[in-house]
């Protein structure tokens, strides 16, 4: 299988074409690019920020949020996806059950309408990982997808 660095690698490099073609126009008007990561799963990108500022504190509230993108640039928002978010305490095997599997709600964040965002409450530092998957509702068109991201809580 691949490694997480390639798995981020080849997403930057998908991300790169998706820019150079001029089809992921919403990256190009955000002014925070650099403080969300993207990952790609199929056909599906995602651009994710945890705030405030990736920088979430145990027993605080922070905000997530994805602005899941299929290809061709088109945002996918929350009531064309059967989204399913897990958090989990790193590492963790597959067979793991999730810490906790906050409700996603369809959100506004900086230029994104309707997309996939929760609140958590992280229980106490530590690095935990979080993972949304989802499939395509009626009437979407985009593969199924799973995205992992590595999350430090101080």
């Amino acid at each position: 299988m691949f490694s997480r660095k390639s798995k981020t690698l080849g997403g930057l490099v998908f991300l790169g074409l998706l820019i150079e073609l001029g089809i992921f126009p919403p990256l190009l008007t955000s002014t925070s690019v650099f403080a969300h990561e993207v990952e790609v799963s199929g056909d599906v990108a995602a651009t994710f920020h945890l705030e405030p500022n990736h920088n979430p504190r145990a027993g605080e509230q922070s905000r997530v949020w994805f602005a899941l993108t299929r290809k061709g640039g088109q945002i996918i928002p929350l009531d064309q996806c059967n989204c399913q978010l897990a958090v989990y305490s790193h590492p963790h095997k597959e067979e793991d059950k999730p810490l906790m599997q906050p409700r996603l709600e369809a959100i506004s964040a900086e230029q994104y309408k309707g997309i996939p965002g929760a609140n958590i409450v992280f229980p106490k530092a530590g690095i935990y990982d979080l993972e949304i998957s989802g499939n395509a509702k009626a009437g979407a068109n985009f593969k199924p997808f799973e995205l992992n991201y590595t999350v430090t809580v101080r």
